[in-house]
């Protein structure tokens, strides 16, 4: 229910997924919801092959997503760490949840003065009886495993202080993502846009990247919920 809610609350949000390509150098804008919904977002299926058509040196990746659907985020991930080119992420305002292990496929990270990083437990949907129920915690369960291993690799923090992290949803300032290692730099001389996400379905969110006063109530879309059950069967062993 809490990326449903995260698609809903969005919706009327200005976003965009595009390639600008100058020489031997692409500028790859993800400022969307990483996932395809009834309400938007970029999916895998939708990023991956523009991504591999880029015959170029260097990738600039910028970033103001609230993250989204963790199996999308996986493959984009998957893909700019295989991608030949150097990757270099800028986190021009949020990167949250999806959007993180993104950022983190790249060669360099550096996130704008005022921008946040969060980071929490794998979510997804499921529809069906206990034993299908335990084969998705199962499956959830391997994939915090998997993305605390990425924040491992690129923090150097022990793997308990990651799990604790992820369990309380963590939201972290540029200052302090660069303090714990999951950033490189501030860029120099940038601010963090302005916020335009209501991040209100995540846990312990900053009040100025939230405004409950106005978030609809949450839709179910029996359609949408059959796809991503349809994945998980795809997916779990």
């Amino acid at each position: 229910m809490k990326l449903m809610q995260l698609f809903i609350n969005n919706q009327a949000v200005n976003r965009t997924t595009r390639i600008e390509q100058s020489g031997r150098e692409a500028t790859v804008y993800l400022y969307d919801i990483i996932g395809e919904d009834w309400a938007g977002g970029v999916s895998a299926r939708e990023f991956v092959p523009m991504l591999a058509a880029l015959d170029v040196d260097t990738i600039h990746l910028r970033i103001n997503s609230p993250g989204g659907d963790v199996f999308d985020g996986r493959t984009i991930a998957t893909a700019l760490a295989q991608h030949p080119a150097r990757v270099v992420a800028h986190i021009d305002g949020q990167a949250a949840s999806a959007a993180t292990y993104v950022a983190l496929a790249a060669d360099e990270v550096e996130i704008a003065e005022g921008g946040f990083f969060m980071i929490h437990q794998a979510w997804t949907i499921a529809i069906g009886n206990a034993d299908e129920f335990q084969k998705t915690v199962d499956l959830l369960r391997k994939v915090d495993a998997s993305i605390a291993a990425d924040y491992q690799r690129k923090t150097g923090k022990d793997e308990k202080q990651i799990v604790d992290w992820m369990a309380a949803t963590t939201w972290f300032t540029a200052e302090e993502a660069v303090e714990f290692g999951f950033v490189d730099r501030i860029a120099p001389g940038q601010k963090a846009a302005k916020n335009q996400w209501n991040l209100a379905a995540y846990g312990n969110a900053p009040a100025a990247l939230t405004n409950p006063e106005t978030d609809p109530e949450p839709a179910i879309d029996r359609e949408a919920l059959e796809r991503r059950l349809s994945l998980l069967e795809m997916i779990a062993p």
